[in-house]
């Protein structure tokens, strides 16, 4: 009954949209083969291609995995190649559900995966064509982006779903709780839900879902692979010397800039005349890539002379990361970094992503969607929270203090270290549905 009138709302809300996506489909190329796409009007030719490159897939998994966007897809990362490795044999389909989510997983992860596309609408003959077309043994879907008809025809249709990497913030806790007569019967579709903790486990038994579908693995991010391809030359900005102090500042978001160049500017006041101050450079990944021009205008009231990643000038203090797939390199070239969303109330990002590299981790009080990690990077001593009054001090501190910086790294890193080991068990536990499904 829920489902039907899910189903009549939806079909509701797109006969009143039509006009307004007919006219974005016919006046910009971009989004119609996308819309065609997640139609599944465009899903023959990649079956067609796939089946015909890989011949017989009779005895072939075939796993889709479905990534929400950027974030979800970093997670995915490590479990992927782990997949690949451990099961060469298998085909692994992998849907994303935004256009920069896709790109990412495009530089990220081409080589490891058959085909990359945008996932369905939740709409019945669009998830029809994608289960017909690629047949999966089993669907992963990473962490979240739950749809009703969706999730309803893999069930119906006997394909086991499991959740990898799930997570529930107090925010969202909140929203499946308060609409759970739409969420529950999700929930209890899938075969089985990995959570990375077991406070994640006990939310969602308050949630109504059985306790023998749930299982805690740990977080995927913590077995994220160290190396990447950038060389550093071309990335960070043009200053005489060697040394360089770089701190990092990651998906930020509107608000918490300003406090950031504040910050750096008032530290190279600081240091003005000293070797320090030549070594000086900010680099400053906003969440949302499309405010570059933004972030370079707002440093400029600083005083800060900011380039973009994108442009072929990379002189100044401030780079400004506008392009995908990067951050995690630039954590790795970092002496401290900062995670963003923490400054204002948006719940934080992974800290995991620096402290992986045994960089120095700070972060404003607003942790809520990493709260378990956030508290045991501060109870190791790899972690730090400031907030706007006390960054610039907490900076300066760091800055003159290397042996201080270096055991906060270190501490991060064996935090890390501790926690690893959720992709193989996350494997195993791929591998023992598909067995039960062959049974």
């Amino acid at each position: 009954m829920i489902l039907a009138i899910y189903n009549i709302l939806l079909i509701t809300a797109g006969i009143l949209l039509l006009p307004f996506f007919l006219l974005i489909i016919l006046s910009r190329a971009k989004y119609r083969g996308r819309t065609l796409e997640r139609s599944g009007l465009r899903i023959g030719k990649r079956q067609n291609s796939l089946f015909a490159d890989t011949g017989n897939t009779a005895k072939k998994p075939v796993i889709w995995i479905h990534a929400l966007s950027v974030g979800e897809v970093t997670s995915a990362v490590p479990l992927i190649h782990a997949l690949q490795a451990d099961m060469p044999e298998a085909l692994i389909i992998l849907t994303v559900g935004t256009f920069s989510g896709k790109q990412t997983a495009e530089n990220l992860l081409a080589p490891f995966v058959q085909v990359i596309l945008s996932g369905p609408f939740d709409l019945s003959f669009a998830i029809q064509r994608y289960i017909k077309a690629f047949q999966p043994d089993l669907f992963l879907l990473v962490e979240t982006d739950f749809w009703p008809n969706w999730l309803a025809l893999l069930h119906k249709q006997g394909i086991p779903a499991m959740l990898v990497n799930g997570r529930i913030s107090e925010k969202s806790f909140l929203l499946y709780r308060r609409f759970a007569f739409l969420f529950r019967p999700m929930f209890r579709s899938f075969a089985l839900l990995s959570m990375q903790t077991e406070a994640d486990c006990r939310k969602m038994t308050l949630l109504g879902v059985p306790a023998e579908k749930m299982i805690a693995l740990g977080n995927l991010k913590y077995d994220m692979l160290l190396s990447q391809e950038t060389e550093k030359s071309r990335l960070l900005p043009e200053l005489p010397g060697e040394e360089k102090f770089v701190w990092v500042c990651g998906s930020t978001h509107p608000g918490e800039e300003k406090y950031i160049f504040s910050a750096f500017a008032q530290v190279l006041a600081q240091q003005k005349g000293r070797k320090i101050e030549e070594q000086l450079i900010l680099v400053l990944a906003p969440r949302d890539i499309n405010r570059s021009r933004e972030l370079v205008d707002l440093a400029g009231r600083f005083c800060l002379k900011a380039a973009t990643r994108s442009s072929s000038e990379k002189k100044g203090r401030v780079l400004i990361l506008d392009t995908l797939g990067e951050l995690a390199f630039c954590y790795g070239q970092a002496d401290l970094a900062f995670v963003g969303g923490s400054l204002v109330p948006q719940g934080g990002h992974n800290p995991v992503e620096p402290a992986i590299h045994g960089v120095p981790v700070l972060f404003g009080p607003s942790m809520e969607d990493f709260s378990e990690i956030a508290q045991e990077l501060l109870a190791c001593g790899g972690g730090k929270t400031v907030t706007e009054d006390i960054l610039t001090e907490t900076l300066l501190s760091l800055l003159a203090d290397t042996k201080k910086r270096l055991r906060m790294g270190r501490a991060a890193q064996d935090m890390v270290e501790r926690h690893r080991g959720g992709v193989r068990r996350h494997v195993q536990a791929v591998r023992d549905l598909l067995v039960r499904n062959d049974r």
